[in-house]
This record gives C-alpha cells, sequence and structure tokens, in this order.
C-alpha cells in the first residue's frame, strides 16, 4: 500500500480520500504515538487545532477535535489561521500537539491534515509512519473526568499578528501593497500584519466563503495581483497560498518575483546584518541556476535538498542555517518561526524595500534567472518515473542536446498525482522544446 503521509501531511479529495472517519483515526494515533514517545510529559496534553476555509474544514475539524479530546487531549480551536500561525501557537502555548486542517494551494474540494510536535515542529518520517501503523487499533479509552475538555481560543490570530510585527527590521510607512489572499487562511493576518507597520494594503481576494478558496486566484494565479498592482500604482504585489506557508511577489510593474529571488534578496540582506548562519542558504533542487550563480557571486554557499519544505527544515536544523526556501515561495527564516511563513517572508522582504530605497524589481534583479519550463503531467504512474527505460533514455537525449547550458529534472508530486518535468535552458524556445517531448514521453510511458 501506498504511504498515507506525503511530504506535506495526509492530503486528498475531502470526503472521498480523506473522510471524517480517517480523521478521527489520525488524531487518535497521533495523540498515542506521541504520548508514547514521552511529548506529552506527565501532563494531561494540551492540543491546538487550526484550519483554512475550506467548507470541508468545518467537519474534518469535528472529526479531529473528537478524536483528540477522546484521547483524553484537551483541544484548543483556534479557528481559521495560516499554517505557520498554527506552528507558532503550538509552540507559544506550549502546547504538546498542533494540528492544521489545510490542502495549501490545492483545489477547494482537496483538503489535509499536517500535525505538529511539541514546539510547533513538523513529524519526522518515523513518527508518521508510526502514527499510520497504529491507526484503528483497539485502545483503553478514558471515561469521566479523564476525557479531553475543547474550548476556543479566538486570540490567537492576534497572537500571531503582533509576533509577526514585532520580528520586523523597520517600519513600511509609504509602501503601497496589494495582498492577494487567495481567499485563503492569512485573509485577516496578512493585511492587518502590514497595515500595522504603516503600508497602505489594498486587499483582493480576501473574501473566504469556504468555496473560493485558491480558486484563480493567489501565488498559483499571479495575474490577479499584478493587474491590481499596476492599476492601483502600488510599490508591491504579495501573493499567499491557502494557507499562507508561501509568498510570491510582483514588482511595481506586474513582473513575478518568485521563491528563489526572495530566497536572494533575504539572504543578501540577513548576510549584510551578519544573522545569515554559515553564510550560507539551503534550497531545492528545484531552485534556478540562476539562483546559485547570484549566490555564488555573493560569496554565499547554496546547500540543495530535495523538493518540500519539509527537506529544506530537515537540512536547516541539521547544518544550524538560518535561512531556506522553495521556488514556490516556501521560505523557512528559522530565527522567527518552525515552518515556511507567507505573511512572515512578506514583512521581511517588504522591509528590504522600505529600508533600501530600491524597488523589488532592482533588488529582484540579482538573480537572472535562465529561461526554465514546468509541465505536471497527469494521470501517471508516478512511482514508476525513475525506474522506466523509456523515460531515463529520453532525459539522457535531452541532458546530452542541453550540455552545460541547461538541466533536466523529473519527478513525482510529494502531493499530488503527477509528475513535475523541469528543464532549464539557455532559451526559452529550447527549454519549451525539450520539456515538452520529454512531458510526452512521460504520458506515454507511464499513463495509468
Amino acid at each position: 500500500m501506498a504511504r498515507l503521509f506525503g511530504t506535506d501531511g495526509v492530503r486528498g479529495l475531502a470526503n472521498s480520500d480523506l473522510t471524517a472517519e480517517l480523521a478521527l483515526d489520525l488524531s487518535v494515533a497521533a495523540a498515542h504515538v506521541l504520548g508514547e514517545t514521552g511529548s506529552f510529559g506527565n501532563g494531561r496534553p494540551v492540543a491546538v487545532v487550526g484550519r483554512d476555509p475550506r467548507a470541508s474544514g468545518e467537519f474534518l475539524e469535528a472529526a479531529v477535535v473528537a478524536g483528540l479530546a477522546s484521547a483524553g487531549a484537551d483541544v484548543l480551536k483556534v479557528g481559521v489561521l495560516p499554517t505557520p500561525a498554527v506552528a507558532f501557537l503550538t509552540g507559544m502555548l506550549d502546547a504538546d500537539l498542533g494540528v492544521m486542517l489545510s490542502a495549501s494551494h490545492n483545489p477547494m474540494p482537496d483538503n489535509g491534515i499536517k500535525f505538529f510536535a511539541k514546539g510547533g515542529q513538523k513529524l519526522d518520517d518515523a513518527i508518521e509512519d508510526a502514527i499510520e501503523a497504529r491507526l484503528r487499533e483497539p485502545w483503553n479509552r478514558p471515561t469521566g473526568a479523564e476525557v479531553g475538555r475543547v474550548r476556543d481560543h479566538p486570540e490567537g490570530v492576534e497572537t500571531y499578528i503582533s509576533h509577526v510585527v514585532g520580528t520586523a527590521p523597520t517600519r513600511l510607512d509609504g509602501l503601497r501593497v496589494v495582498v492577494d489572499c487567495a481567499h485563503g487562511a492569512a485573509y485577516r493576518a496578512a493585511p492587518e500584519a502590514l497595515r500595522r507597520l504603516g503600508a497602505d494594503v489594498i486587499t483582493v481576494c480576501a473574501e473566504p466563503d469556504g468555496l473560493n478558496i485558491n480558486h484563480n486566484c493567489g501565488s498559483t494565479h499571479l495575474d490577479v495581483v499584478a493587474a491590481e498592482v499596476v492599476a492601483a500604482g502600488a510599490d508591491v504585489g504579495i501573493a499567499h497560498d491557502g494557507d499562507a506557508d508561501r509568498c510570491l511577489a510582483v514588482d511595481n510593474t506586474g513582473e513575478v518575483v518568485d521563491g528563489d529571488q526572495i530566497l536572494a534578496v533575504l539572504a543578501l540582506a540577513m548576510r549584510a546584518q551578519g544573522t545569515l548562519r554559515r553564510d550560507s542558504v539551503v534550497a531545492t533542487v528545484m531552485s534556478n541556476e540562476g539562483f546559485r550563480l547570484a549566490m555564488r557571486s555573493a560569496g554565499i554557499e547554496v546547500i540543495d535538498t530535495a523538493v518540500g519544505d519539509r527537506y529544506v527544515l530537515e537540512a536547516m536544523k541539521a547544518g544550524g542555517y538560518s535561512l531556506g526556501g522553495e521556488q514556490s515561495g516556501h521560505v523557512v527564516m528559522l530565527d522567527h518561526a518552525t515552518t515556511g511563513d507567507g505573511v512572515l517572508t512578506a514583512v521581511h522582504l517588504l522591509a528590504q524595500v522600505a529600508s533600501s530605497g530600491r524597488s523589488l524589481a532592482e533588488l529582484a534583479s540579482v538573480v537572472q534567472r535562465l529561461p526554465q519550463v514546468l509541465i505536471n503531467v497527469k494521470g501517471v504512474d508516478k512511482g514508476r518515473v525513475a525506474l522506466d527505460e523509456g523515460v531515463r533514455a529520453a532525459v539522457a537525449e535531452a541532458e546530452a542536446e542541453l550540455g552545460d547550458t541547461g538541466r533536466v529534472l523529473l519527478r513525482p508530486s510529494g502531493t499530488e498525482p503527477l509528475v513535475r518535468v523541469m528543464v532549464e535552458a539557455a532559451t526559452a524556445e529550447q527549454a519549451d522544446a525539450v520539456a515538452r517531448r520529454l512531458a510526452a514521453t512521460v504520458q506515454a510511458e507511464l499513463a495509468l
């Protein structure tokens, strides 16, 4: 059987793949596993539970809360908040466990469950495997006063906003900023944090109704924020995904500033401030070669990891690094957060614009991106991508054609049933042609 946990928790079509029964069982198993590893200490465990605005989050939250309380954990319901806010509150409130219900940038019908251990840390693979192995096992149920108690914790959003604002190195007075909240979890926190720092904030897609999350907006549809920036004469546009662990941007002309460029701007600023530990930044194999060249030129080492912010985090902790991230906009600043935080990233990126007196376009120009094409190939057996001889031969042919002027990367998605084909080349035309050819081979060779 396929592993239930992916690179970012358990995710699937809500009420089909991810049911109320599964959510309840996962919560019970997580409480048991973490309790037996000593994560809960000697007292009665406390869990923080939050969600994004998806309609399915309402019944899944009820199932998770029921599972945790039935296992003897007290539950603090923080409501609709970004994933990094739930991680932060888990640590700040000294809770024993955090649970976030979100499918991040996925379409509304999907949902997911992410667990955080004490301190707001993501669970490692071994703990996730143990939780999966313990699903639906017989157990002794607490009764009477031993069952968990449930209460709302509405002050969580204010606590999180104050935390993010408190990390800002400077105010943002004079900046006009458009924020696209993707009708998602940051619809309150993101605009409010920037306003408290003095920015003139224009919001778009900040009216979640449970059905419109990520729909033609947010970090996967940057045309919305770009158009509003140009129309409003704004300095910068910020776009989040459904759970706001991502931040992408556009400059005053509407040009996209991706995660690689954001990471480069922050790395240079932190190095100047003396906070870039070991003069290094952690990035994934998907990062553009232009990012690596820019960092090399600045004397900053790039540490490569597999794709997924959990792998970025693992490398950062293992090596003692303070900054890491992904091209997709996951940026981890370990001095301030335990996971990728889109609102925090936006604050620190905008602080560089405000303090330097330079436009975002100028700051981002340090990275001269190689043309890069990414094609998602659906309806294929992603587990065979590294083994199929036809695919391997096509990759070898593409690499020979590109030589030292580009690269090829094929990888199965950790959160969706597809294979990602990425090609970088000297020209956009070559990158597109090679990527399309490889995508066609993947579709033909691995079709279900």
